[in-house]
């Protein structure tokens, strides 16, 4: 099958970041994509520390482009991530909502691990995200007819349980919508992809933001599809679009019946 994933440098207007994201996503249908995968905060990237003034409920406008789009085309979309409002409290949450090609919603995943990490000594800014955003709790998958995929956001890469958590769901697939800091990402992004793909055999995609943001905020971009063996099947250029690539499952299979570590492990948990 052949998947995408969309490279944006979203700003601090909704209104822009989907009429963007609509291009992107209608170009990777055109070409042949049954997914498409949109990076971390596609339709809102706030300045660093402000208030986040867009905050909507499933039922919402994101959500609802997100819903047209996959019907529009007859495709599979990861929403990347948008600011899910809490009811009776100030924090967001950080939710990525994948869409059926019926325009259903199929899986909503809100990120467990928060960003609260000090880059100045790197060049880079403070972030503090769990200031702003309720963490998630839960796992989230979906069914499609090429295999389950697993959903996470950014900085959940650094946790590998997670994704053995969604393999152990059976996912053949594993999303990493983010918005990656360029001072971590330049030594970090890759190496944990490829890792993620190959402890868990499974196909990553990376949808990233890229390049200069609103308020001084730099990220890496460098958008990657990853093969079970760790494989770069497409990287993204260092500007936004989509990249695709062809994930033939039958060399999945191969890999795993050739080398079943997924079967070999023996730590409880």
């Amino acid at each position: 099958m052949r998947v995408a994933v969309v490279q944006m440098n979203s700003v601090d207007d909704v209104a822009a970041n989907l009429a963007a994201a609509s291009k992107w996503v209608s170009q990777a249908a055109d070409q042949g994509a049954a997914l498409v995968a949109l990076p971390e905060n596609f339709a809102f990237l706030r300045r660093e520390g402000l208030p986040i003034p867009c905050a909507q409920s499933l039922d919402g406008e994101i959500v609802g482009a997100l819903r047209e789009w996959a019907s529009r085309h007859r495709i599979w979309i990861v929403g990347g991530s948008f600011h899910e409002a809490v009811p009776g409290d100030a924090r967001v949450r950080n939710t990525c909502v994948a869409i059926a090609p019926g325009g259903d919603v199929a899986a909503v995943y809100r990120k467990i691990h928060l960003f609260d990490v000090d880059l100045r000594a790197q060049g880079g800014q403070a972030y503090r995200e769990s200031e702003r955003v309720v963490p998630g709790e839960e796992l989230a998958s979906f069914d499609t007819p090429f295999g389950v995929v697993g959903l996470s956001i950014c900085y959940d890469v650094r946790f590998p349980e997670l994704y053995r958590g969604l393999a152990a769901r059976g996912a053949r697939f594993l999303c990493v919508p983010a918005a990656f800091a360029r001072e971590t990402g330049r030594d970090h992004w890759e190496v944990l992809l490829r890792a993620r793909a190959i402890e868990n055999q499974c196909f990553v995609l990376a949808p990233a933001q890229c390049g200069e943001h609103p308020g001084g905020r730099t990220t890496y971009g460098r958008s990657l599809i990853v093969d079970p063996w760790g494989l770069v099947l497409a990287r993204a250029a260092d500007r936004p679009g989509p990249v695709l690539a062809e994930c033939f499952l039958e060399e999945q299979d191969r890999i795993r019946a050739a080398l079943p570590a997924l079967q070999h492990r023996r730590l409880p948990g």
